[in-house]
């Protein structure tokens, strides 16, 4: 994972909260915190919350899809509004608190900000949209970026590796676009070179083993050599079938698979170093049912995804020695549910995952020796759509979403007597 050395300007140096700097956790997305220790099964059934971060009222505003990220004692994400917002991680000690920076955008932000050594990274949506880059610590109350890109993104997240940030766009000239995560000394920064594509993307690249992995919305995942082809554009060096489109879902590796659901309801897992041809399919699918744009954790031999139906789908990442597989298990919350877009995390032995039920859930990770399982804890937010990821970092569960679609707000939880 991505170290982040230095605190925050104004704020404590929090060493213990380093270890979640881009969506889902690592390069390779997989949705796991292995440091945490703090809460697990045997308490997190008492988790409350503890203090709530206020975005800046500009008008109305939400959270979609842009979850927090952790590093520099700061916890960031993004609003439909365009703002950038920043909050202590360790709060302000009252129930309330406001951010301690933010950035005002002119495009809405639908993707997960990154952090990268001092520099968050952080893209917006619209034909006029940016790619920017940011001083992490802030420059005040309200900052301007250090450089950006002309780039339309979505909702793929930037990924960064060995000094290079990937971040797919959806805009006229779409595909896998790779930057110096450095720089390069102006106001405006060209990429390094750009993965052709034959759709747009947004899903979130997935970086592993020398390779970057990206869905996109023509039924394929396109691999790309991570540090590219000596040219300014690059195609592929192969490519994954899935079948059908992939928006919001994004491809996790891990133990030599890539995880990636397709909209046909399929979750499709294809061997990481490819089949020695041009198109690769897929080692086995996992059957969802019905579409959906969770993005999948695998930790400790399961792949956790959110399910159409409002539950938390589970396989074993193995497969089931046939070409589809179901579900080994299901959290089922009891009472109303609503489809599950949120992409679960992992950390110390509980899976947490958002619900489009206004709810935050959380299961044990290992199942519970039945089909179906209750959850440990839920909690009702005042967002009718939580379809950000959670994050338990340090201790805490940090949880983006809104004020009943009104004011940003950031959900921040704490176990009893920690």
């Amino acid at each position: 994972m991505m170290p982040v050395p230095a605190s925050a300007k104004g704020a404590p140096a929090a060493s213990a909260f380093v270890t979640w700097p881009q969506f889902h956790g690592d390069a390779a997305s997989r949705g796991l915190n292995p440091f945490e220790t703090t809460v697990g099964l045997n308490n997190v059934s008492s988790l409350s919350l503890k203090w709530i971060g206020d975005g800046a009222t500009i008008g109305e505003d939400l959270v979609f899809r842009s979850s927090p990220v952790v590093g520099k004692g700061l916890v960031f994400f993004g609003t439909d509004a365009g703002q950038v917002l920043a909050f202590r991680a360790t709060g302000c000690g009252n129930s309330s608190c406001e951010p301690v920076w933010r950035a005002d955008l002119p495009q809405s932000i639908y993707n997960t900000p990154s952090i990268f050594q001092d520099t968050l990274f952080v893209g917006t949506a619209s034909p006029e949209g940016r790619f920017y880059a940011f001083d992490a610590a802030g420059c005040g109350a309200v900052c301007n970026p250090i450089w950006s890109a002309p780039l339309q993104v979505g909702e793929s997240s930037a990924k960064v590796s060995n000094g290079v940030v990937y971040v797919g766009s959806d805009g006229a000239a779409p595909g896998l676009y790779a930057f110096d995560a450095h720089g390069c000394g102006q106001s405006t920064c060209s990429p390094l070179w750009v993965g052709t594509t034959s759709s747009a993307v947004e899903s979130t690249p997935a970086i592993s083993g020398g390779f970057v992995y990206v869905a996109g919305q023509d039924g394929y995942m396109d691999v790309f050599e991570a540090d590219g082809c000596g040219s300014s554009t690059c195609n592929p060096v192969w490519r994954g079938k899935m079948g059908a489109p992939s928006y919001g879902s994004s491809p996790a590796v891990s133990d030599g698979q890539v995880f990636q659901p397709s909209f046909d309801g399929r979750l499709n897992v294809f061997d990481a170093a490819g089949c020695g041809g041009n198109v690769c399919q897929p080692l086995w699918k996992g059957d969802l049912e019905n579409y959906g744009e969770s993005s999948p954790a695998v930790a400790k031999g399961w792949v956790f995804i959110g399910h159409h139906e409002g539950w938390l789908a589970v396989f074993k990442a193995t497969g089931c020695g046939q070409q589809v597989c179901e579900p080994n298990w299901f959290g089922e919350p009891p009472g109303p549910v609503a489809e599950n877009d949120s992409s679960p995390m992992v950390a110390n032995g509980v899976v947490y995952i958002g619900s489009m039920a206004s709810k935050v859930y959380a299961f044990k990770a290992a199942g519970c020796g039945h089909t179906s399982c209750n959850p440990l804890w839920e909690f009702i937010t005042q967002d009718p759509i939580v379809n950000s990821s959670p994050v338990m970092d340090g201790g805490t569960l940090y949880v983006s979403g809104s004020n009943f679609g009104s004011v940003a707000q950031l959900y921040v939880f704490r176990a009893f007597g920690t």
